[in-house]
Formats: structure tokens, C-alpha cells, sequence
């Protein structure tokens, strides 16, 4: 090394330079966590649609990314600011990565995505019967079945992406806390809200490029690169279409690896920022220190560590304002984790847009405005000095504000799409089953149709049939996404009868009205999102003051667990099994079992949607009040405190 760059190096070394290089990783580190953790919920009905699963299943998919979480955290809250920081953050980077890795890897694994259907693609004659025999999933050539039932059993698959999930949350586990610990240990005061602000306008920026780039894979057919895309029949709204769920995980993957990189590069403890004008010696009589403060601290026994650890427990069970907030927070998170997950697929299916645009819309809609609520939320706290009962009492009121607003959403709807034998009987006549004989009426009942497939096809009369031999079509012309159905019996036979009974392939359209509705949803959307994210800083806020400085780090600690354990990973599972019970037509895997739900009953799934975080709200509102009123009585008594005082002592105070 050359002399003239001895104190350029010097000065890296004693803090400053790495430490702007340590936040910019560590910047970086969290837009790959959130873009990652916003890609895979936006993905959830892709892979549930890939594998065929049910949605309870999904939950537990989507769940067991906490678990993965749960199993590291006691060891990165209790020892990881003992051990080489940087590199523990450099090793999660790495392990993050490779969940992101085994997520895609079934993709790799389990070949061609079979299209259920009724027709087959090698069929591409003018003519085409349909109404006479019973047809089989088109992906199933009759000559090798015993062979596409094997293929079947890669849908089992599904068990690389939750270990994938798994894997990836205990990857993510040290990235925060860590990250900030060494932050503010070499921060100068001062620059510690700047560096926590860049910090969160990475939080914001991950989940938006997640979602975008969700949005962009969910737009591609699953088989992108492999099939060439005038080969696939059915469009991006189909409810069988499966995007390049496994693309952007991949993307995920590099992006994280590549954070993780300068971490391996940078010390375990640097001279405070500030003292870096400080004279070379000075310097390294300081670095030595550190050093020899760390061995001190590697020779503490487990007991030295641990042995506060049952008196500060006690001490926050005895703490009912903070015992009362974490009641409060599971069941506030379990309602909006519930619904972040499942809202993709509540688009589609209320609303009937794709995957790609419902993903893009929530992205667009809410992340923005939450933004500016927490930025504003946190000014208006600054501004006015707020303490720990106005910031309850704020906190409660502008958060029930929003979810009194909450309840219009029930008047954001459209109507039920009109299938026959499902929702609509053949005449017209409006009706909800679950039953699969229903889909059979005098029009296709000799036509020996599979009761199972879902093919669907929208008749001239505006209604859709679960299949063109269920619409009792005789035959065909066209190919591909332009295959028209023609002579169609049930077409002919029903109340709105057209001299043309024909049908075209997909579901019908909802209409302009639908659309006009789906904006009242994502506007209100909006107006509550922003609202209720005026009340976090506040509620943070209460959590903050109502512990001891000495239980801060503890009690934030437990805080995060119970909220992961009592509602990270159970509520997508509720909410999934719930959801499957408003099934109304279920697909068909290969070899002829039950694959995922291709239509729900909307009404019901709506009630249920939108009325189980309902419940869960409103019940978190009793702790609330109860918060207050402990509150309350406590400034009283601290005011006749005050006041018993005399003056001088309290002028001696101050």
C-alpha cells in the first residue's frame, strides 16, 4: 500500500467510511427481506393453483415462514450481539437466498403445468364432437395414463416451498435486529434518525418492487420459455392460469445473495462515529479496547447471560398496559395478516380480474399511502409532545375511526357470475349449490359429460357453463384462445335463448359495473390504510413508554414473538379452511382427485372475508379501553403526587 493512502485506510478503519458502507448493505439487506416477503404473499394462489391444494393448506405454507422465524430469534435476541454481527447478518443474507432457491426448485422438478380441460389440444379439425362422449382432462393421453398419474404425485412438491418458507424466515431473523443494534452502538446520536429513516423508506421500498414484480410474473404463463404462448388456450383471468410464480423468487434469491456480500467484508465493532478526527494512536488504544471487551464479554457463561431473564418475564406479565397491548396486537395483526394473504384471490374472485392486475392494484393502492401515514403520524408526535395517555387515547380513536370506514366495503360488490348449475340454474333462475349433480340438466343429460373437469365456456346468453359438454355444444371451429362452440343445447334451451347458441371459451365477463365497484373497494382501501397508519406511530409509542428502559429490548422482544405465534402463523390457516368452505366447484388433478377451488360462493366468501377481521377488530377495542382507563387512573395519581409535593423538593427535581 502506498503512503499516501495509509490515512485514507486508517480512517475506514476507525469508522466512519465503513459504517455508511455497513448501512447501505444494510439498506439494501432489508429491501431484499420485504421484496421478497411481499413477492411470496402475492404468489400464495399461483403456487395453490401449481399444486393443486386447498387454501387451508396455503395458510400453513404462508405460516410456516414464522415458524422459521420462532426458531432462531431466542438465539439472535440473547447471543447475537455477543457474536461477529456483520457476519451472522452475512450468513442470514446467504440462508435467505438459498429459501428463496428451494422455493423455485419444484418448478424444476415437476415439468409441464397440465391445463384442466375437456378438449383436447392435438385436436385442431374444423369440426370437434363434444356432446356424445365422456371426455377426459386434455393433459391425459389415453395411451400412457399410468404415467401422468405419477406425474401427479410431484404436486407433493408443495413440500420444497414450505421448507423454502421456513428456511427463509430463519434467514431473515437476524437482518433487523442485528442491523440496528450495530447501528446505533457506532451512530453519532444525532445521525441514528436519519439512518433509521433510510432504513424505513427501505421497508417501503421492498414490498412495492415485490409487488410489481409479482404483478410482471403473474402476467407470464408458468411455462414461460418452455411453451410457446399461442399454444396456451385460456387467458391471464382464468381462474386455471398460473403465473411465473417461480421466477421472481429466483430474482429474489440473487438480490439477497448479493446484499449479503460486503457483510463478510466488515469488522465486528468500529470507533463510535464522530472520533474519527482522533489521533492515529488514540485510534488504536480505542480498537484494542473494543477488543479486549469482547473477549471479556465471549467469557461470560450462559448463566451470566440468561440469568435476568425470569425476573424481567415477571416483570412484563405484571405490566397489564403492556400485557393488554400484546392482546391487542394479536388480534389486530391475525385480522390483517388474514386478509394481506387471501386478498389477492378476493380480487379475482369478487371482482374477476387477474392475478397480475389484483397483485398490482394492492401494491398501488396501499403502500404509498401507508408511507405517508407512518411519516405523518411520526411529525405530529415530534410536534406536539405527546405523552403516553394522548398517544392511547389518539391511537384508539383514529384507528376505530377507520374501522367504523371499514364496514362500506360490504357495499363494494358485484354481482354473483352467473354459471350454470352453480350459481344460476339452466333456465336463469338465480341459486347457490354445492352439490355436482346440479350441473347436469335434460339439455346435457345425455351427452355422458365428466361431472369433475372445469373447462368453462360463456354462452351467447351471458352465462357460463363448467364445460362445452355440460353447455351441451355438439361441435367446434377454431383453435386455441379463438375455439368457438357451436350447437349448444343448453344455450338454445335457457330463458334468454338466442337463435345462435354458441359459446366461446372462458368465463363471462362481470361487466363495466364491476369495475366501477372495484374502484369504490381500492379507493376505500386507501383512505382506510392511510388512517389507520396515522394511529401506528402512536400505538408504537404506548407499547415504548409503557416498559422500563432496562425491559425495552426484552419487551419488544416477546412483543414480536407473540404476535408470530399467536397470529403470524395461525391465521392464514383459519382463514384458508374458512375460505374453502365457500367452495362451490372444486378442479380435478390428473389421475382424478380433488385439486384446488376454481369458483367460490362470493357472497358467502365475502361475509366471511371481510367479517372475521371485523370480529377480531372490534373484540381488540375492550383492551383498549382498558388501556385508557388504566391510563387515566395512573396520571391522576401521579398529578396528586405532584401536587402532595412541595415545591422545593419538585424545583429540586428539576
Amino acid at each position: 500500500m502506498r503512503e499516501d493512502e495509509k490515512p485514507h485506510a486508517e480512517d475506514k478503519f476507525c469508522g466512519i467510511s465503513r459504517l455508511k458502507v455497513f448501512l447501505l448493505a444494510l439498506s439494501l439487506a432489508f429491501v431484499g427481506k420485504t421484496m421478497s416477503g411481499a413477492y411470496m404473499n402475492s404468489m400464495y394462489t399461483q403456487i395453490e393453483k401449481q399444486f393443486n391444494i386447498p387454501a387451508s393448506l396455503v395458510g400453513i405454507i404462508n405460516g410456516s415462514f414464522e415458524i422459521g422465524n420462532l426458531l432462531l430469534i431466542a438465539f439472535v435476541s440473547y447471543f447475537g450481539g455477543r457474536l461477529h454481527r456483520p457476519k451472522i447478518i452475512a450468513l442470514g443474507c446467504t440462508v435467505l437466498s438459498f429459501g428463496c432457491l428451494l422455493i423455485s426448485l419444484p418448478h424444476f422438478l415437476i415439468g409441464r403445468y397440465h391445463i384442466e380441460s375437456s378438449i383436447s389440444p392435438l385436436e385442431n379439425s374444423s369440426v370437434m364432437p363434444l356432446c356424445f362422449v365422456n371426455q377426459s382432462s386434455f393433459s391425459l393421453p389415453t395411451e400412457e395414463p399410468s404415467t401422468e398419474c405419477v406425474k401427479e404425485s410431484g404436486s407433493l412438491l408443495w413440500i420444497f416451498v414450505m421448507v423454502g418458507n421456513i428456511v427463509r424466515g430463519m434467514g431473515e431473523t437476524p437482518i433487523m435486529p442485528l442491523g440496528i443494534s450495530y447501528l446505533e452502538d457506532f451512530a453519532k446520536t444525532e445521525n441514528s434518525p436519519f439512518y433509521q429513516g433510510c432504513l424505513h423508506t427501505a421497508t417501503i421500498i421492498g414490498p412495492f418492487v415485490g409487488f410489481l414484480l409479482a404483478s410482471f410474473c403473474a402476467k407470464l404463463f408458468v411455462d414461460v420459455g418452455s411453451v410457446d404462448p399461442g399454444d396456451v388456450a385460456i387467458t391471464a383471468t382464468d381462474t386455471r392460469w398460473v403465473g411465473a410464480w417461480w421466477l421472481g423468487i429466483l430474482i429474489c434469491a440473487a438480490l439477497n445473495l448479493l446484499a449479503g456480500v460486503p457483510f463478510w467484508f466488515l469488522p465486528k465493532s468500529l470507533v463510535k462515529e464522530g472520533e474519527i478526527n482522533e489521533p492515529e494512536e488514540t485510534c488504536k488504544k480505542r480498537i484494542v479496547l473494543l477488543q479486549e471487551n469482547e473477549k471479556k464479554e465471549a467469557k461470560e457463561t450462559m448463566y451470566e447471560i440468561a440469568k435476568d431473564f425470569i425476573p424481567f418475564l415477571k416483570a412484563l406479565f405484571r405490566n397489564p398496559v403492556y400485557m393488554l397491548f400484546i392482546c391487542i396486537t394479536v388480534l389486530q395483526f391475525s385480522a390483517f395478516n388474514g386478509m394481506i394473504s387471501f386478498m389477492p384471490k378476493y380480487l379475482e374472485q369478487q371482482f374477476g380480474k387477474s392475478a397480475s392486475d389484483a397483485i398490482f392494484l394492492i401494491g398501488v393502492y396501499n403502500l404509498p399511502v401507508i408511507c405517508v401515514g407512518y411519516f405523518f403520524g411520526g411529525l405530529f408526535m415530534k410536534k406536539f409532545k405527546i405523552n403516553i395517555y394522548q398517544a392511547a387515547h389518539i391511537a384508539f380513536w383514529v384507528s376505530f375511526l377507520e374501522y367504523l370506514l371499514y364496514f362500506a366495503a360490504y357495499w363494494t360488490v358485484c354481482d354473483t357470475s352467473p354459471v350454470a348449475g352453480l350459481t344460476v340454474s339452466y333456465e336463469g333462475i338465480e341459486q347457490v349449490s354445492y352439490a355436482e349433480s346440479t350441473v347436469l340438466a335434460g339439455c346435457n343429460r345425455d351427452c355422458d359429460c365428466t361431472l369433475k373437469s372445469w373447462d368453462p365456456v360463456c354462452g351467447k346468453n351471458g352465462i357460463t357453463y363448467v364445460s362445452p359438454c355440460l353447455a351441451g355444444c355438439k361441435a367446434s371451429r377454431g383453435t386455441g384462445k379463438s375455439v368457438v362452440f357451436e350447437n349448444c343445447t343448453c344455450v338454445a334451451a335457457s330463458e334468454f335463448s338466442y337463435q345462435n347458441a354458441s359459446a366461446i371459451l372462458g368465463q363471462c365477463d362481470r361487466g363495466e359495473s364491476c369495475d366501477k365497484m372495484l374502484h369504490y373497494f381500492l379507493i376505500l382501501q386507501l383512505v382506510c390504510s392511510f388512517i389507520f397508519s396515522l394511529a401506528a406511530m402512536p400505538g408504537y409509542m404506548v407499547l415504548i413508554r409503557s416498559l422500563k428502559p432496562e425491559e425495552k429490548s426484552f419487551g419488544v422482544g416477546i412483543h414480536e414473538l407473540a404476535s408470530r405465534v399467536f397470529a403470524g402463523i395461525p391465521s392464514p390457516i383459519y382463514f384458508g379452511a374458512l375460505i374453502d368452505t365457500t367452495c362451490l366447484k372444486w378442479g380435478t388433478m390428473t389421475c382424478g382427485g380433488e385439486g384446488a377451488c376454481r369458483m367460490y360462493d362470493i357472497v358467502t366468501y365475502r361475509w366471511l372475508y371481510l367479517g372475521l377481521p371485523a370480529i377480531l377488530r372490534g373484540v381488540s377495542y375492550f383492551p383498549c379501553a382498558l388501556i385508557l382507563f388504566i391510563l387515566k387512573k395512573k396520571l391522576k395519581s401521579e398529578s396528586k403526587t405532584l401536587l402532595n409535593t412541595p415545591i422545593e423538593l419538585q424545583n429540586k427535581g428539576q
